[in-house]
């Protein structure tokens, strides 16, 4: 049996395949709509998928406005943050946040779904989140995904 013929294959910054990709918020409950975009920006989706590398595609989120959150989110979900100075605990409801800026929403969201290092970091960069259903980034020819072909 030859034994070469089975050697895994790792991608890395050169051999990786990045597309753009156009999500629609619209109707989307938060949660589910962050899962699959941040499998999108991980690469999960391909298969040539590796875990230490930034495989994924950059993401164009739009109408992140009509977003949905499900029960009683909107005013008993809490985002906290802190000043960096003692009693410096801010708190602000999802109403309150959306009210500040619908995008903040989805990417608090996504951001807490993807790793908490450098890679996160960088794969966070590939997302964009427009309140509107346009958007400025038509020069990258991106491709419209529908979110339910994709779980």
């Amino acid at each position: 049996m030859d034994t070469l013929s089975y050697k895994t294959v790792s991608a890395n910054k050169a051999t990786v395949n990045k597309n753009w990709v156009v999500v629609d918020a619209e109707g989307q409950a938060l949660g589910r709509l962050s899962s699959i975009v941040a499998k999108l920006l991980r690469g999960k989706y391909k298969a040539n998928f590796t875990p230490h590398v930034d495989c994924g595609d950059n993401v164009i989120v739009i109408n992140a406005e009509k977003i949905n959150l499900t029960g009683k989110k909107w005013d008993s979900k809490e985002y906290i943050r802190h000043t960096g100075y003692p009693g410096g605990q801010k708190s602000l409801t999802a109403s309150e946040l959306f009210g500040k800026g619908p995008e903040r929403l989805i990417e608090n969201a996504v951001k807490g779904m993807l790793p908490k290092n450098k890679l996160g970091a960088d794969l966070f960069r590939n997302l964009r989140v427009f309140a509107g259903s346009t958007h400025d980034l038509e020069a990258q020819k991106p491709k419209t995904i529908n979110l339910n072909d994709l779980k």
